[in-house]
């Protein structure tokens, strides 16, 4: 009796787990069979059991298409049996697709964000004025934002100023501009007020709940 048990570690590698080993077994059973018609009424019969094991995915789009496609898989890829749909070869099921490139337009001033880069390419399309002028400084005043976030010491002007000629390749050049960007202290003053304002706002609305819940 003891020769008889099976161990899992002994056991024939399971292709799709989800399945059982049951169903691995079936499959393994109809590759055996001599003729094609009798191969081709098994994996019919496997196709209907696999779609019963599987009925919440019976309103999936091309649902038979993916159970024929699992059970070739199942077989790897060794049952020569018919298919209504293109049977999948090793090979495609093998191939791995190339590696996606992460989009960062500048790595070396990660802090900035994507946005910045498209700021300053819409900021290059405007004519010449106060308009792009103004533009120009709320961008610079936005770096420094973010720059401050990142690093939550003071920035000089110059900084941000050479970050902005870089990143704009040299077409936004105010390192010689008279004008002062705001003041650092100001910009950590103001997020550190915002930041206390949602503190105290969110500590009023629970001691606002705490006083009409009744107490027994």
């Amino acid at each position: 009796m003891t020769n008889d048990l099976e161990y899992n570690t002994e056991r024939e590698h399971l292709i799709i787990p989800e399945y059982g080993r049951h169903m691995q077994k079936m499959i393994n059973y109809a590759k055996t069979r001599e003729t094609k018609e009798e191969r081709n009424k098994l994996a019919n019969g496997i196709i209907a059991v696999m779609g019963n094991m599987q009925p919440h995915l019976r309103d999936v789009p091309d649902f038979k298409h993916k159970l024929w496609d699992q059970l070739f898989i199942m077989s790897n890829f060794e049952l020569d049996a018919d298919s209504p749909y293109e049977i999948p070869t090793k090979e495609i099921y093998e191939e791995r697709p190339e590696p996606l490139k992460y989009p960062q337009n500048f790595p070396k001033y990660r802090f900035y964000g994507n946005n910045i880069k498209t700021m300053i390419d819409v900021a290059n399309t405007w004519e010449e004025g106060d308009l792009k002028e103004a533009l120009l400084h709320t961008i610079a005043n936005h770096m420094k934002k973010c720059f401050l976030n990142w690093n939550k010491d003071t920035v000089e002007d110059a900084v941000i100023y050479g970050h902005l000629y870089e990143l704009s390749k040299g077409k936004i050049d105010l390192r010689n501009s008279k004008e002062d960007l705001t003041d650092s202290s100001s910009l950590l003053r103001t997020k550190s007020k915002f930041a206390n304002n949602n503190k105290k706002g969110g500590a009023k609305k629970n001691n606002s709940n705490n006083r009409q819940r009744k107490r027994y």
